[in-house]
């Protein structure tokens, strides 16, 4: 189904990616999760007005891109084994998007422009941090989703967002890193003080120094809303957002998502070039102290509380409940990128059988 065998890394040797495979398991696996689509994607403006149970600021900002289905690939040792529905088609990443912000963070983090637990005060002059609440607020709060901010962002309310209070975590007027919630007006946020940080677009920012280093398409975009620009020197930036929950995020294929999944895999190295720091992927992937399966905007299957059917030793992005997935497995060499495609737990426990896991831990 859809692409053939595909080598990631082109000249790069990381063994038999079929070693220690179920060949058939793998294939019924894929088979089965092409005819589990998530229904009603073909129309988005119906299935986010759907989706989205805010009681009010419930109007569409940022652009939308219908669905066309689910596919997905299989990636092993750098290579795709499997794939079904087309690969290379792009569609709204939803809250998978987050996990990319965090590794545009990480950008700035090796440029020596971001220190996780300084103050984002510190190198900003933003009005949203400059109160007493805002000045405790760090890069780690943000990333991690503890910051606890208060406010209006591109018109959007953080109170509006029924995401927040879903998980019970959140310390209502509490101070910054005392508290957790899945909130995407903080996210947008983190957007924007990232954006004013590297004085670019974060497209262009993740374009130059991510996506054109491990080879992505040209299809891929990152959207945000009709009035979320920032004056950068007398020019008007454009400030994404970090999911769909309002329409924009990143559009982006399967396949591309899977390139972006391995670069995390291999320690942030793509060939002979470290892309992103091996101390920046290990940071994304260091567990929220007060949300354990949490860590720098990416979810963690520890202790097997976000996918319990799946290894504990894998680390994903996902969107719209899992409708859109990003799964690292480094005890598997693995990656799995799935996009509308329901019931995703199910794959991953399917898959992850038919892969023998490494008798030694992959060394990022």
């Amino acid at each position: 189904m859809g692409v053939g065998l595909e080598v990631l890394e082109k000249d790069v040797v990381l063994g038999d990616p079929w070693e220690g495979v179920d060949a058939a398991g793998l294939a019924r696996a894929v088979r089965e999760q092409s005819e589990r689509p998530v229904p009603g994607v073909d129309d988005m403006a119906s299935y986010l007005a759907a989706q989205v149970s805010d009681a009010s600021h419930r109007e569409v900002v940022g652009p939308l891109l219908n669905g066309r289905g689910a596919s997905g690939v299989v990636v092993r040792r750098g290579t795709v084994i499997a794939a079904w529905g087309d690969p290379t088609r792009e569609e709204m990443a939803y809250s998978a998007t987050k996990s990319v912000l965090s590794l545009v963070a990480g950008i700035a983090y090796d440029d020596g422009l971001l220190r996780l637990d300084e103050p984002v005060s510190a190198s900003l002059d933003l009005p949203q941090f400059a109160d007493a609440h805002g000045r405790a607020i760090t890069w780690r709060h943000l990333l991690e989703q503890t910051s606890q901010w208060e406010g209006k962002l591109w018109g959007k309310p953080t109170s509006v967002d029924a995401q927040s209070t879903r998980e019970g975590t959140e310390s209502a007027g509490g101070p910054p890193g005392e508290g957790w919630a899945y909130n995407d007006v903080r996210v947008n946020l983190t957007a924007l003080a990232l954006t004013v940080l590297l004085r670019r677009s974060l497209p262009d920012v993740l374009r130059e120094r991510i996506m054109t280093a491990i080879g992505a398409s040209p299809s891929w975009s990152w959207h945000g809303y009709t009035d979320s620009f920032v004056d950068l020197g007398g020019t008007l930036v454009p400030v994404v957002s970090g999911g769909a929950h309002w329409g924009g995020g990143l559009w982006i294929s399967a396949l591309d998502l899977a390139r972006i999944g391995h670069l995390c895999l291999r320690g942030g190295t793509w060939g002979d070039r470290q892309v992103v720091s091996r101390r920046w992927i290990e940071q994304m992937w260091t567990p929220c102290r007060i949300k354990p399966n949490y860590g720098l905007s990416w979810w963690l299957n520890d202790d097997r509380t976000v996918w319990p059917a799946a290894p504990s030793t894998g680390r994903c992005a996902r969107g719209n409940g899992g409708g859109h997935l990003l799964w690292v497995d480094s005890a598997r060499d693995l990656v799995v990128s799935s996009r509308w495609g329901a019931e995703v737990e199910t794959l991953l426990a399917e898959v992850s059988q038919t892969v023998q896991p490494n008798v030694l831990p992959v060394t990022m």
